[in-house]
């Protein structure tokens, strides 16, 4: 039932930043961004068991911790940039959020070179 808390806090938090859009439009941003820390913070148990459950499923498998980890930053750094583009297009500054945007993709590909060079080894090992 966590996903109905959730749905609760962006409810009311969508209610109170309609008011404030009528009278103060210049917190409304700040109730928004407490809205996104509140949500993160309820969800952030639910992260890491994911990533529990993702670290026990590696050690089975036997993946490289490596490259579970770099996967771990490359949706760290996703869903960073997803919620830092909202917060941008809320505040009506489309531009800044697309560079935010292209930041967090160029931040994805560089952390993932290891992944990228390990899967063309692989690749070249293969080939005659």
């Amino acid at each position: 039932m966590d996903v109905v808390k959730i749905i609760g806090v962006g409810l009311i938090c969508l209610i109170i930043i309609m008011i404030l859009k009528q009278y103060k439009p210049e917190f409304a941003i700040y109730v928004s961004l407490l809205a996104g820390t509140l949500i993160f913070f309820m969800v952030a148990d639910k992260l890491s068991g994911i990533v529990g459950l993702l670290e026990n499923l590696a050690s089975k498998a036997n993946i490289n911790s490596t490259f579970l980890m770099i996967l771990l930053k490359i949706t760290g750094i996703a869903i960073l940039t997803e919620y830092a583009v909202s917060v941008c297009k809320d505040a009506g500054e489309s531009a800044i959020a697309s560079k935010v945007d292209l930041g967090g993709k160029v931040c994805i590909v560089a952390i993932s070179i290891p992944i990228i060079s390990s899967l063309l080894e692989t690749v070249v090992k293969i080939l005659p």
